[in-house]
């Protein structure tokens, strides 16, 4: 039997694009306001007695998040065999544990709602910290996938003898995959974060390249700090132009508007909709769901546009 997939508002291109490409159902679910502030939630699509899967990114979660849980009590309440939550990014993973006296240690607390409304987790390169895998937070089966050799792929198509830029110590492995894959050389940076939006970036003699295009990549761009930053210091070297290619786009408050003006060109894969995206992720996470969500913490394929 199809399976049913349901994408939360917000994300019917990329539910539409994964439905086609696992041979699922599309559904929709509707939501509004009651007078008061409450949330109305209605889904159309009949789970009864078949997989659902609700496509939802988490960025910016809370103001959609119950609705995210009703939607998910409404299928399992209607006949669903199993609920999933497809959430191409994954949020609440910053704080894993408490740094200050008295403070929440909201990545646990996120971990467990989910984990008590959904069967199963996919997601796409979780920003983990010091937890080895999603395991350690969640009590559910999860299902890690890996953008990189997407992100590889695509800057082996468009970027001519590219260095791989990793913007601070925690993407020596994720930049030096990256190069792995298109034989390119790579440099890591080192971060000196001096707040939540203010950061000192020092970078390694890059003179031996100075006649490759710098591509920095990395996971998440939120504040566009570290990604700024950078790239000042890259032309203060007279470096070429840099080039930029992350996974989440998330862009917060003007990040964009500062980040935009400071590279050749911005690239983002679709887990959060956004004007950079460029790299579809659907072929990746159809190949999951296919496969029936069994550990995908290994390297999977897909398709680079």
């Amino acid at each position: 039997m199809q399976r049913l997939i349901l994408p939360l508002p917000g994300n019917e291109g990329f539910a539409t694009r994964l439905a086609a490409l696992c041979k699922g159902e599309p559904g929709s679910v509707e939501t509004r306001r009651f007078p008061d502030g409450e949330s109305y939630v209605r889904q159309h699509g009949d789970p009864q007695g078949r997989a659902v899967d609700i496509v939802c990114t988490l960025a910016r979660p809370d103001p959609g998040f119950l609705g995210l849980v009703f939607a998910a009590d409404a299928a399992r309440d209607l006949g669903a065999t199993e609920v999933n939550l497809v959430a191409p990014y994954l949020a609440y993973m910053r704080q894993d544990r408490r740094f200050q006296a008295g403070e929440s240690v909201s990545s646990l607390s996120f971990a467990r709602l989910v984990s008590s409304t959904f069967d199963r987790l996919l997601t796409v390169d979780p920003h983990l910290h010091r937890h080895p895998a999603l395991s350690a937070l969640y009590s559910i089966p999860t299902a890690t996938l890996h953008a990189a050799p997407l992100l590889a792929g695509w800057i082996a198509a468009n970027v001519p003898a590219p260095l791989i830029i990793g913007p601070d110590e925690e993407s020596e492995q994720w930049a030096g995959s990256i190069a792995a894959r298109i034989g390119a050389p790579h440099a890591v940076l080192r971060k000196i974060r001096r707040g939540d939006r203010q950061v000192d970036i020092d970078v390694p003699d890059l003179a031996r390249w100075q006649d490759r295009t710098p591509v920095l990549v990395d996971d998440i761009a939120s504040s566009g700090r570290t990604l700024v930053a950078a790239a000042e210091k890259l032309a203060g070297m007279g470096m070429k132009p840099p080039q930029c290619v992350v996974v989440h786009a998330l862009f917060a408050d003007d990040a964009w508007a500062q980040v935009s003006a400071c590279f050749e060109r911005v690239v983002s894969t679709d887990t959060v909709p956004h004007p950079s995206n460029r790299i579809e992720l659907a072929p990746l996470l159809a190949d999951a769901l296919l496969r029936g969500l069994r550990d995908c913490s290994s390297d999977l394929k897909g398709t680079p546009r």
